[in-house]
């Protein structure tokens, strides 16, 4: 399929995991991607993988930038005239301490990347969708989003507001053709999931992971890039505002401690 033949997409958190993933799959349906990642020898190995004819932006930077996100989305516009894809991946798991113990800090830090930032990126790139009448965004949020359990505190209220912006950014931009969706993962490895993978099997608990899904197992980057990827796509042309679980079945039952065998 290409699906995205000759449209712009621009990618947050392309250097690894998910992005990348998400990254790799429209370039092979044709995209022209702009790269977006804090950390530049990620996203060179992105740039490395992609097929030889791809045509691709990159740019090192904080996504809760304000004033580079806007440099960037202009210098976009100028060099390819349009944006027609917004993936906003980007983010933080953070430390996970009793609420009695938070740090005000760390808030501050994840709710910067994960939240704030896909605000902006979609504040300064939707009037260039609305223009045109056309374009998709999808927002990474998590499960963790959704119910507790899944995550720390700051980094769940994070990805509930990342869904709670979908919806209201949805209802602002759907009348100029804009859509607004979100994937919600449930276990994936990726590097900000790896130190859960890298302790079950150093501690002989690697069967135990995924178990809590009505699947059995954990996912991968590649299966969420599918699901946004379909998202962004003309194939979901009557979606919008819609918080998407890819999570094995995770969400699907109260999935309380013990329940399952």
């Amino acid at each position: 399929m290409m699906r995205f033949r000759k449209r712009v997409a621009l990618v947050t958190g392309a250097g690894s995991g998910i992005g990348r993933a998400v990254a790799l799959r429209l370039a092979r349906e044709g995209a022209i991607l702009v790269l977006v990642d804090q950390a530049e020898a990620g996203l060179m190995e992105t740039e490395g993988a992609l097929p030889e004819d791809t045509e691709s932006l990159r740019r090192v930077m904080d996504v809760s930038d304000e004033s580079a996100v806007e440099s960037l989305v202009n210098d976009v516009i100028r060099t390819y005239g349009q944006i027609d894809v917004l993936c906003n991946n980007a983010g933080i798991s953070g430390k996970h301490p009793p609420i009695t113990e938070q740090d005000r800090q760390e808030w501050d830090r994840i709710l910067s990347v994960n939240l704030i930032g896909p605000m902006l990126f979609i504040k300064h790139v939707a009037p260039h969708m609305q223009a045109r009448r056309l374009g998709s965004i999808v927002n990474t949020a998590s499960v963790a989003g959704i119910r507790s359990g899944a995550g720390g505190n700051a980094y769940s209220a994070s990805k509930a507001g990342v869904i709670n912006l979908t919806q209201t950014a949805a209802c602002d931009l759907g009348g100029d053709n804009v859509r607004v969706n979100a994937v919600c993962p449930g276990l994936i490895e990726t590097g900000m999931t790896q130190p859960i993978f890298d302790y079950a099997r150093a501690n002989e608990k690697a069967h135990k992971l995924g178990s809590r899904c009505e699947l059995r197992r954990y996912g991968a980057p590649e299966e969420i890039a599918a699901a946004i990827l379909f998202l962004a796509s003309d194939d979901a042309s009557y979606i919008t505002g819609q918080a998407l679980p890819v999570d094995g079945g995770n969400t699907a039952s109260l999935n309380l401690p013990g329940m399952k065998v």
